[in-house]
């Protein structure tokens, strides 16, 4: 009977975190201006270290939260202000297995550092728009390999 009683437990703390998990995507994308993106948290692979998130434009800020946290707050950020359009590309090798077919990587640069961020085609128009999109008076950006 221990031994039911602990797998009733352990599928209730199962259900009980992909519930959520859930309630925590609805919470995030629950504003209007959120897209489904990845973002390469890693390059010590080639091809590898990208993980799935949604991101949230929030004034001069897209806030990116990963899909598999239990998280609220962001786990990157990345400003407007700050960032430049480097290049992009369509997924190649071992992205092809992890990004979808119609997804195309972005490479900038923010602060010095570069960063790889992968959506749609759909959605890029509008991320390079609201890029675009900076006050007269800031910092200007540019956007390069269009």
């Amino acid at each position: 009977m221990r031994v039911l009683e602990g797998i009733g437990i352990g599928v209730f703390v199962l259900l009980l975190a992909l519930g959520v998990l859930f309630l925590r995507r609805g919470f995030i994308a629950r504003s209007v201006g959120t897209i489904e993106l990845s973002w390469r948290l890693s390059t010590v692979v080639p091809g590898r270290g990208w993980s799935p998130g949604i991101g949230r434009f929030a004034g001069d800020e897209l806030r990116w939260y990963r899909m598999f946290s239990f998280s609220l707050r962001p786990r990157r950020t990345l400003s407007r202000r700050a960032v430049e359009i480097e290049s992009r590309r369509v997924p190649d090798g071992p992205e092809r297995l992890v990004l979808a077919p119609d997804w195309v990587v972005v490479r900038c640069v923010s602060d010095s550092t570069s960063i790889e961020i992968a959506m749609a085609e759909s959605t890029l128009a509008g991320f390079l728009s609201w890029i675009e999109a900076v006050p007269p008076g800031a910092v200007s950006t540019r956007i390069a390999a269009r």
